[in-house]
């Protein structure tokens, strides 16, 4: 707490207050070092980098230069959310490749093995998900995105809404509501979710209560389903935190902007301010090969309004697994939008006034080191120099600042 506090520019007491009542967590792990990294009211919108293998491409080395990519280009949290290959060799591997704190989706890992040993999906045992959450737990793993909040209440909403535009795009939701529908059973983590808790507060793991019916549309934004859902989630995440494990909350996927502010609002109000984890969020969907600025849009409005935590979104969403350029462009876009909504959120605007003065007095070193990008800016002005080192090859002889500073002082 003392060492997020003096990283936030809090007192160590603001930290701990918040942790007590839920509206901070710090993600950690008894079993390796991470960089302390805190998540909450009042502190900097966090940006989480996912990575992982599929079905298609199993390229471990891939994913160790991608976890190690999205740690040197800013991101806060790491996710390893792989779906192809020997699961517990990749997440080891992607863990002692990175201090940053390392969450997954345990839900995947017992689907897929299923499907491998059984033939389906469906055919999961429900202790392979408990299972599965320990031997994750145990390997380092800081929080966990599990999908307690799919019931047969919600399932009934989806059902009696009259189905979706753009179906179900979670694929943690659509494993668990095939797996319900099959068996004619409820969720496993909802019905034994006391013993969830258990395992969770034995090994510090953080919990990140699960959006498995978040919107795969914008035509699907705020639906019956995605708030009933929401909903149980809530009242989940007050016993989790009367059980003392530490809990946030994961928002919606896809948004149109005027429905932004209301489902921060509301995912703030229903759950007590816990840490909110807005997925994106997207807000079109005709942009494929864009989505990471798509996604930046969504998420600056979504940090200025009170989300805590934004996922980053890559050039190839929708598309292709992403590669480490994509993660690098994916990390960095994500941190504008979140600095964009804190210097609405926490009016934290001392970065942007340093940078308006060593503009405006022509201090290029200056300039780069505030950049949320030197290496793009620097290879910029490097690659374009100018005669006069002074200005840009934008406008050159003729710079606005360099005129007036020849003339009058402009220093405030």
């Amino acid at each position: 707490m003392k060492l997020v506090a003096e990283s936030e520019g809090r007192t160590p007491e603001f930290i701990l207050r918040g942790i007590a009542s839920g509206k901070i967590v710090i993600p950690v792990s008894p079993y390796r070092y991470t960089r302390p990294v805190g998540i909450g009211k009042g502190l900097r919108t966090k940006v989480n980098a996912s990575i992982g293998t599929s079905s298609d491409i199993v390229d471990v080395e891939m994913e160790v230069s991608k976890a190690r990519v999205a740690e040197a280009s800013g991101a806060d949290t790491l996710m390893e959310l792989s779906t192809g290959g020997d699961f517990r060799e990749i997440r080891k591997r992607v863990i002692e490749a990175t201090t940053l704190s390392v969450g997954s989706v345990p839900l995947y890992q017992a689907f897929i093995e299923a499907i491998r040993k059984y033939g389906a999906g469906v055919n999961m045992p429900e202790d392979d998900l408990f299972r599965v959450t320990e031997e994750q737990a145990r390997l380092g793993t800081n929080f966990m995105a599990i999908h307690t909040g799919i019931n047969s209440i919600c399932v009934e909403r989806l059902k009696g809404q009259g189905g979706r535009f753009g179906g179900i795009c979670s694929r943690g939701g659509a494993f668990m509501i095939g797996w319900m529908l099959h068996n004619e059973k409820e969720n496993p983590l909802y019905k034994d979710f006391d013993y969830l808790l258990e395992i969770l507060k034995e090994h510090e793991v953080t919990l990140s209560l699960g959006n498995g019916l978040r919107a795969g549309a914008i035509h699907d934004s705020t639906d019956r389903a995605q708030i009933q859902e929401l909903i149980i989630n809530a009242e989940l995440a007050d016993r989790a935190q009367a059980a003392g494990v530490q809990t946030i909350v994961e928002g919606p996927g896809h948004i149109p902007i005027d429905e932004i502010e209301a489902n921060v609002k509301v995912m703030k109000r229903m759950t007590c301010e816990r840490p909110f984890y807005m997925l994106g969020p997207l807000v079109t969907d005709i942009a494929p090969g864009h989505d990471h600025l798509v996604a930046a849009v969504g998420a600056s409005l979504s940090s200025a309004y009170g989300a805590d935590f934004i996922c980053y979104v890559t050039p190839a969403e929708h598309l292709a697994l992403p590669n480490a350029e994509d993660v690098r462009k994916g990390v960095i876009t994500a941190r504008i939008a979140a600095h964009i909504g804190d210097t609405i959120k926490n009016h934290d605007r001392d970065r942007d006034l340093a940078m308006a003065r060593a503009r405006r007095d022509m201090l290029w070193e200056r300039q780069f080191q505030l950049a949320l990008d030197p290496e793009t800016a620097r290879h910029v002005r490097a690659e374009r120099a100018p005669s006069d080192g002074r200005v840009c090859t934008m406008c050159g002889d003729f710079c606005a600042l360099k005129i007036i500073k020849e003339n009058i002082d402009m220093a405030r």
